[in-house]
């Protein structure tokens, strides 16, 4: 059954991590089965708040690039290496297959034979001599078992259309011959007292009892065929394993987890049309072919807290975008299909998944309610952000009613969880919560840090701007910004890329700028420092 993925932006933040989860749960309740996932690791505001509700972290999603597992490749079922080319041919036939893949007892892929393989193998075959399994030859030839020593058979091939007189003068028998005999009794009991490896008794005939037990004293294997010796002498080829003519080597066989793009030139340039797909461990999974590139079963995702493609999972054109939900600026992901898309002006994305729990008359359990008012207490920074609203405060009444717990002294404790930057580096400080958006071409970058203490942002400070200075200039940013907020104080310390002065002047409407700047009543890079950016950026 394939689920769809929900997931919140690149750089994970508590609400994000926490809808992605709230809003898989809701669609399982509802019957559209889903798992969440992150796109990053998680902050320790995150983690302090999955580890308080007892809630795993969300498994990571690398990409929802089409894989070959996407495809709707043929599951051809395999045969073993030891079944005979009759089977596989008469398999082939009925199955009107035109490649045929071939395992061992564990399903790991030996090799493939097609009916190239099969019509080669008759015209280069030595008819002389053979090697069988006896349970193939019996298959081969629709032949009923009378005596049975070995379980293969290796050995010359020897048509007895001769009187016993002259093939004992002209014809040797040993321990390695077949024999293929019709009613010549005086030429079978010649075969056993020479103790060959077979005799096949062609046109169904009686074997008399005598015979049957001299066979069995000198261990001679007898097998009754029902074709005549000329067709049994030529079916007989049909009885060797496929393992012997099927190609072993040089295979273009594919990983379940191969990207199609990476695959696609390979596929087209080769001159084979059928591929066999494996497990990493190439475990035979069914067989790909060129028409099944045209339309794949892409990846069915949706996407929370976010509605751009910068912030989104690698590939995400090469899926199908079921529905957002989110609460910020309409972005720039398209969609060839109408969709979901439910847009709220909220402080955060949690609130509208508590809306979207009401309007299904689904139960909110204490776990996820835990997570989503964590979300909310995230993103409105418990509701001193101006991107609060009424809604979410009475959404956070409603959640601590299903927890029972005192909001005030719950957020603390998630905010001093948050923001310690104990044994952080530098790097892992600036990109715990940092986006990149793009207008008219123009790339900007902001990275957020909530801190309860600047000093510990201060003592670093030439290194953070350092830092700031080599992302502009690596991803040829416009701009590069790292505003620190105070959650107690409700105001941001800004740093920037150097020589952007009269930029970050305009953002912000101020008349002197320097590096660390305090602006009181600026906390939210939604509402307050992205659109400064945007309105500057626009008349440029």
């Amino acid at each position: 059954m394939k689920f769809n993925l929900i997931f919140g932006h690149k750089v994970p933040d508590t609400d994000s991590v926490c809808a992605a989860i709230a809003l898989a749960y809701l669609k399982n309740k509802i019957n559209e089965k889903s798992i969440p996932y992150v796109l990053g690791n998680v902050n320790t505001e995150t983690k302090f708040v999955l580890d308080y509700f007892n809630v795993e972290t969300p498994k990571l999603l690398d990409n929802v690039k089409l894989q070959v597992k996407d495809l709707n490749y043929e599951k051809t079922k395999p045969l073993m290496s030891n079944v005979s080319i009759h089977y596989a041919y008469k398999y082939m036939n009925e199955n009107t297959l035109r490649t045929l893949p071939i395992v061992d007892e564990h399903n790991k892929l030996l090799g493939v034979i097609t009916m190239k393989n099969i019509a080669m193998s008759l015209i280069n075959t030595d008819e002389s001599k053979i090697e069988a399994l006896y349970n193939n030859i019996i298959e081969t030839l629709n032949a009923k078992q009378i005596v049975r020593v070995d379980d293969t058979i290796v050995g010359e091939i020897i048509v007895a259309a001769f009187y016993e007189k002259t093939l004992k003068h002209n014809i040797t028998f040993n321990e390695k011959s077949i024999v293929i005999v019709g009613d010549r009794y005086d030429v079978i009991e010649y075969a056993i007292e020479r103790k060959v490896k077979l005799i096949i008794v062609t046109g169904n005939l009686d074997i008399p009892e005598k015979y049957i037990n001299s066979a069995k004293k000198n261990r001679v294997n007898i097998i009754s065929s029902p074709l005549k010796s000329y067709q049994t002498t030529k079916n007989l080829c049909f009885s060797k394993s496929v393992n012997e003519i099927m190609n072993k080597n040089d295979i273009i066989m594919f990983n379940e987890n191969e990207y199609v793009g990476e695959c696609k030139e390979e596929i087209e340039n080769s001159k084979h049309s059928k591929f066999p797909v494996v497990t990493k461990y190439k475990k035979y999974l069914g067989i790909l072919s060129r028409r099944h590139l045209i339309n794949p079963t892409r990846k069915k995702v949706i996407l929370v807290d976010h509605n751009e493609s910068v912030q989104s999972v690698d590939g995400l054109m090469e899926a199908d975008i079921l529905e957002i939900v989110d609460h910020h600026k309409i972005g720039d992901i398209r969609t060839s299909l109408p969709i979901n898309f439910r847009n709220m002006t909220l402080g955060s994305t949690n609130t509208i998944i508590y809306q979207l729990f009401k309007e299904n008359n689904i139960e909110i359990d204490k776990s996820v309610a835990g997570l989503m008012i964590s979300g909310i207490i995230s993103d409105t920074l418990m509701f001193k952000s101006p991107t609060t609203t009424q809604k979410d405060r009475e959404t956070v009444d409603k959640l601590a009613e299903i927890l029972g717990i005192d909001v005030y002294e719950y957020s603390m404790q998630m905010f001093k969880a948050g923001t310690s930057l104990k044994g952080k580096s530098i790097e892992e400080v600036f990109y715990q919560d940092y986006k990149e958006f793009v207008s008219d071409e123009i790339k900007v970058g902001v990275s957020q840090v909530f801190t309860l203490s600047i000093d510990e942002i201060m003592i670093k400070k030439d290194e953070y701007i350092k830092l700031i200075n080599n992302i502009k200039s690596e991803k040829e940013f416009l701009l590069n910004i790292m505003a620190v907020t105070d959650i107690i104080n409700e105001g941001s310390y800004i740093f920037y890329s150097t020589l952007q002065e009269n930029i970050v002047k305009n953002i912000f409407n101020l008349v002197e700028v320097y590096q660390g700047i305090y602006v009181p009543n600026c906390v939210s890079r939604k509402k307050q420092i992205v659109p400064g950016i945007m309105n500057v950026i626009q008349y440029m």
